[in-house]
């Protein structure tokens, strides 16, 4: 028995510290929180039962190491993790009888700020609690970050970095691919804290909320958690929404948060409890992972049983189907639901689902519907062996350890609608006022059915205008965009094509290197394109077999009809990068990103890579005495690194901006 607990807790342990790399580090979630938090408590429980503590596992381990990409500093005091409960009349025991503060609990990244004389002069994330990653530049773009305050000492305080759900709504719909979508505000804000261009931070909308003051020299607050963020309020800083609470309140308090939540713009998990006595939380030291002077409560997720009446099939463009779960209508946190995505067949197994099965639903962090468990557990719904929408022949494919569903029908009709949007996205022919929603109208009039029907779209100007949503002014803007873009590029049409693993940069090396030449492009074979550098059989394969269908090549032939493409001219001797490779990491000052700087290198004839080999020709770093792994891979190789501002001057590129 002990050995099956003690092969029960390894496996929870890589599972757990596994979606915490995941979450942590690369920005993407495994496992719901609800599954992550009952796995962990079933840990504690096996730890408690059995007293053996792995020496990885999450219960005495903090978050994940931090990315290598940003400078890493030391915290001077490490930020531990809260205990946690879900039970309201525990969290009303753990007072004790002592007033506290009891706030959101803000999901985001968190950042500890160092102001000096009165400016920022430091911003780190919380990494993995002992070692984080300073972000300094990217905390100065933060919408509602004050970069000067009235306090002239030293001041150190901790807060969250957040996007709210209005602001992640806005940027998704920017993004013209569902799939490339960000998959909620949490991951959206890790990433944009962490860029190595703080241009994009700006873009992004981040917000800080501060949460705990950590130090501030020579200021008295009189012992008082309340007074202390009173004080960095007067400093200008936006605090996290928080009541002094009592024994007698507290449960009323607690109420007043689940109600608020429903509106609430800024992303949150739960709730924070501190004792406003500093001193005496203090007191109670820590345990290897928690703080005593504090505990998180999150959310009872509020369960529904009901039966579960069909798995709906949803195909996309790349030909993924996705099963979503259909269910008799359930009442959940003030909203009607009968629908929840199982995200993919790894789940749907593991669910064990059936028709007719009794399952229980909720709401992940009081918002995405969520299959919680199967009750019945009949796991009898079958994989479909063919799509749903064009009936060609389906294959499960494994991918990082999850299995997910393919159509593998080429000419699926239901990757006609991604394709259009793929086709009149900003990077390829940059077609504006034709949205995903408004491309499918289109299709389901007949108006298009290939690409060169978007440039005849005045033969259908009485039908269009009479559209919901149209009108003439938004017709002849229309009309204006398509005109715009027969003024372009064959990277550009290549990338639109939808080929696959052909993106925007393997199509601009394809057109460079067959000199912008698409007949010589379609007449190409396998061996020769394997051949190119960076290209590799299975891209070969892909491309061969695109440009060889007898349909593709006529719908090539009616879309370059309609086109004017501008070759680019290349002077003799101008290619001076030719047969040279380069790799570029850390912020820019002189481009505005780092496509920027790769296109510059590019229309000299070299090659941007992503990884330091002894192929390099240098490595490109503002940082140059930085300890990175690249850095150091550089070193180790004998290759140059070279700031921006040397680059430039040693290989002959000019600047991209005004620096």
């Amino acid at each position: 028995m002990q050995s099956e607990k003690a092969k029960r807790m390894k496996y929870l342990v890589e599972t757990l510290n596994e979606a915490s790399k995941a979450y942590y580090a690369q920005d993407r979630e495994i496992m719901s929180n609800r599954e992550y938090d009952k796995l962990y408590e079933e840990l504690q429980t096996l730890e408690q039962e059995t007293g053996v503590v792995l020496a990885n596992s999450p219960t005495v381990t903090v978050g994940y190491e931090a990315v290598e990409e940003l400078p890493k500093e030391r915290h001077e005091s490490p930020m531990l993790s809260l205990d946690k409960t879900k039970d309201r009349e525990a969290l009303r025991d753990w007072l004790q009888g002592h007033k506290a503060i009891l706030s959101w609990k803000l999901d985001g990244l968190t950042i500890v700020l160092t102001y000096r004389e009165g400016k920022l002069a430091k911003a780190v994330t919380r990494g993995n609690g002992e070692i984080g990653e300073v972000i300094t530049n990217n905390a100065r773009t933060f919408i509602n970050l004050p970069l000067n305050i009235p306090f002239a000492g030293e001041l150190v305080l901790r807060g969250e970095a957040v996007i709210s759900y209005s602001d992640f709504e806005k940027i998704n719909q920017e993004i013209e691919e569902a799939e490339s979508r960000y998959k909620n505000p949490r991951n959206l804000c890790s990433g944009s804290v962490r860029q190595l261009n703080n241009e994009i931070t700006a873009k992004r909308n981040v917000r800080f909320y501060a949460f705990t003051l950590v130090s501030a020299e020579g200021a008295d607050f009189n012992n008082s958690r309340e007074t202390q963020f009173q004080f960095l309020e007067e400093q200008g800083f936006d605090v996290v929404e928080h009541y002094l609470v009592t024994e007698e309140d507290i449960l009323d308090t607690v109420s007043l948060f689940e109600k608020k939540i429903e509106d609430y713009d800024i992303p949150s998990d739960g709730l924070v409890l501190t004792y406003e006595d500093i001193i005496y939380g203090q007191s109670l030291g820590r345990t290897a992972k928690f703080p005593r002077h504090s505990i998180a409560f999150k959310w009872a997720d509020e369960l529904r049983e009901t039966t579960l009446q069909e798995i709906e099939w949803s195909a996309s463009r790349t030909g993924l189907i996705n099963p979503v779960a259909i269910f008799d209508p359930v009442e959940l946190e003030g909203t009607t639901v009968s629908r929840a995505s199982v995200h993919n067949i790894s789940i749907l197994r593991g669910l064990k689902l059936g028709i007719g099965d009794r399952i229980t639903v909720y709401k992940a962090n009081m918002i995405i519907p969520q299959i919680a468990e199967n009750l019945t557990g009949s796991d009898t719904v079958e994989i479909p062996e063919v799509c749903p929408v064009c009936g060609g022949r389906t294959e499960v494919r494994q991918v990082n350890e999850v299995q997910s569903l393919y159509c593998t029908n080429e000419k699926c009709a239901a990757k006609q609608i991604k394709a259009f949007t793929l086709f009149v996205s900003r990077d390829a022919m940059n077609i504006d006022g034709l949205s995903e929603a408004t491309l499918e109208k289109f299709v389901d009039m007949g108006l298009i059915h290939e690409f060169a029907d978007l440039f005849h779209l005045e033969r259908h100007r009485e039908r269009i205008v009479e559209m919901e949503g149209f009108g003439e002014r938004s017709y002849q803007k229309l009309i204006d965009s398509v005109n715009r873009a027969r003024h372009t590029t064959l990277p550009r049409v290549i990338y639109g094509l939808g080929i696959a693993n052909i993106g925007a940069a393997n199509a601009k090396m394809l057109c460079r290197y067959f000199e912008h030449d698409i007949k010589r492009m379609q007449e190409t074979d396998v061996e020769t394109l394997s051949a190119i550098e960076g290209v590799g059989e299975v891209i070969a394969s892909a491309f061969v077999n695109y440009m060889q269908d007898a349909e593709n090549l006529q719908k090539i032939e009616a879309l370059m009809a309609e086109l004017q493409i501008e070759v680019p001219k290349v002077e003799e001797g101008s290619q001076t990068l030719s047969g040279m490779n380069f790799v570029i990491t850390g912020g820019l000052t002189y481009f505005a990103n780092r496509n920027d700087l790769k296109d510059a290198i590019e229309q000299k004839g070299g090659k941007v890579t992503g990884s330091v080999t002894s192929k390099t020709t240098c490595l490109i770093n503002n940082d140059v005495a930085s300890t990175s792994s690249k850095n150091k891979k550089a070193r180790d190789l004998g290759v140059p690194v070279l700031s921006e501002k040397d680059f430039m001057a040693q290989y002959g590129i000019e600047a991209g901006i005004k620096a």
